[in-house]
């Protein structure tokens, strides 16, 4: 399990290590991002949050469908990512964006409707990655799921940021809200089909005799 941690975590860092050296090549030659580096950064670092967040939300289904409960150890890992990779993107927006004028933040996030969801999803997962230790787990019991309920809330939040922040070609927002009505609407399929499946035990033949005794 160690050998299988270090190689997610290895290939997890991957992204990190490509954009910071795409930001060293542009910083010696000017180029090497393209027209808009700052874009380019926000959208690589940004991008690559989102997928680790889905990453993450699927390893319940995948677990589920595979009956491989090992899978669960890696989601709390992968969360994590999915939260270094945001914070990389805020950090890339108000230093490369705002160019150290943080005051502006404010501004922003009321004026500009996609920046005011992505701070959003940002601030939502802040108490989600300091809770994600074992004491933190304990101290919380089952009001830690509960909790952790908002990553669902936090997903509808980064894809609408996506949507809203493209503004033409909608085709790639478009793939990360399917891909996240999937992993949701199972979620919903199995939860409602656990609800009648309790409600059938509880009025079968069976309970009633023994409730009846």
């Amino acid at each position: 399990m160690a050998i299988a941690k270090g190689i997610v975590h290895a290939l997890a860092l991957v992204p990190a290590a490509w954009i910071g050296w795409k930001i060293r090549e542009v910083a010696q030659t000017g180029s090497g991002l393209g027209a808009d580096p700052v874009a380019e950064i926000e959208h690589f670092l940004g991008l690559w949050a989102l997928r680790f967040l889905m990453i993450a939300l699927a390893i319940t289904p995948l677990r589920q469908l595979t009956g491989q409960s090992v899978l669960v150890r890696f989601r709390r890992m992968l969360g994590l990512y999915a939260f270094f990779y945001a914070c990389l993107h805020f950090s890339a927006f108000l230093v490369l964006d705002l160019r150290g004028y943080w005051t502006q933040i404010f501004e922003e996030i009321v004026k500009r409707p996609y920046i005011t969801v992505g701070f959003a999803a940002w601030l939502l997962l802040v108490p989600l990655a300091i809770t994600s230790t074992k004491g933190w787990i304990k101290r919380l019991g089952r009001n830690w799921v509960r909790l952790h309920k908002l990553v669902y809330a936090v997903g509808v939040l980064a894809v609408l940021h996506f949507w809203w922040l493209v503004k033409s070609d909608i085709r790639e927002p478009a793939l990360y809200a399917g891909i996240l009505a999937v992993l949701l609407g199972w979620r919903l399929w199995k939860y409602v089909a656990g609800r009648r499946r309790n409600a059938a035990l509880a009025v079968s033949p069976a309970n009633r005799t023994a409730g009846s005794r």
